[in-house]
């Protein structure tokens, strides 16, 4: 005979009230597409990165459409380390000579990505990985750096100037989970190496998505860090627009990832600190939510309200919201 104690009934009665939190948003984000950018420790630690893809799976199962786009920093710094090819920063961006994009390249796609797919796919056949370089779906031009006043040129860094989703969206339709590393097709038909954050911003653009969310190793935006450690929970367009100038390096790419994805018409975008088991989790699924969240209200209200805000049909698009060939 089996007998349960008060405790064990408080346990059970949490976790109810837990799940009965959380129907009001898998309601409203049943069958949307979510983007996420997986990147800081959560994909060192051994823990963190088996969460992660246990969270991934989670929204997989209640009805999201999770898309996985990540980088590999550490990972790239210790191979190209290992390799006895040097590794420079200029501008807070990795200079990327024709012999490290190779090495770029097969960390990126043939070992991080490799890992994240197989993590998922412990749970059944769900992730498919792919570079942005396949079917052509991320397209990068060279980007250079100005410092001190001079353009200075970093190699095979690229900027991403058109999204052509399709192999996303039909990996989507077929039920599958997209894991998407932040290599690019060049201008001049070879590769480049890409920011991570705004391949993962520029891909939810593309797909419509109803969220960005990006995995860091800090709680979020703070008012004025290190001196007040209030986070910010919410801000609009304009508020962000405002605080841009006032954000560290290493804060502002992430802010004008969130802040582009925005304004090209996700609802909701949010930077939250991947160090906490299941944040993910807790970001999508509970009333509160963790980290900081930007968002246009007009489009927020429309996706809260489930009135209308579906997803776009996918089409090949510039960053500036042209279609190719097209002027805005």
């Amino acid at each position: 005979m089996n007998s349960r104690t008060s405790q064990d009934q408080a346990q059970a009665l949490d976790k109810a009230a837990n799940l009965i939190e959380a129907l009001p948003w898998l309601s409203r984000f049943h069958g949307r597409t979510v983007v996420v950018k997986y990147g800081g420790n959560a994909m060192i630690s051994e823990e963190l990165r088996v969460r992660f893809a246990e969270s991934i799976v989670f929204l997989h199962y209640a009805g999201l459409r999770p898309v996985v786009v990540h980088g590999g920093g550490p990972q790239i710094s210790a191979m190209l380390e290992r390799s006895g090819v040097e590794s420079t920063f200029t501008a807070g961006l990795r200079v990327t000579t024709d012999e490290a994009m190779d090495i770029v390249r097969m960390v990126l796609t043939g070992q991080v990505n490799r890992e994240i797919v197989g993590l998922i796919n412990q749970h059944g056949p769900f992730a498919v990985g792919m570079s942005g370089e396949d079917a052509n779906l991320l397209y990068a031009e060279r980007k250079n750096v100005e410092v001190d006043g001079e353009t200075v040129d970093i190699g095979r860094v690229g900027e991403v100037g058109e999204v052509d989703p399709g192999a996303i969206s039909a990996l989507i339709a077929d039920g599958r989970i997209p894991v998407v590393s932040s290599i690019a097709r060049a201008d001049d038909g070879g590769v480049y190496n890409i920011n991570a954050d705004t391949a993962a911003s520029a891909l939810a653009v593309a797909l419509g998505a109803s969220k960005l969310i990006m995995l860091t190793d800090v709680e979020g935006l703070f008012a004025d860090y290190p001196a007040n450690t209030d986070l910010i929970s919410r801000l609009n367009v304009d508020e962000l627009r405002a605080v841009l100038p006032s954000l560290s390096s290493g804060m502002l790419p992430k802010m004008e990832a969130c802040l582009k994805a925005v304004e090209g018409g996700v609802p909701q975008a949010h930077i939250i600190d991947g160090r906490v088991p299941h944040s993910l989790l807790l970001e999508v699924f509970t009333d509160r939510g963790v980290g900081t969240m930007v968002a246009d209200e007009v489009l927020e209200a429309e996706l809260l309200g489930g009135n209308g805000h579906y997803p776009r049909p996918w089409r090949p698009t510039h960053i500036d919201g042209t279609n190719p060939g097209e002027t805005k």
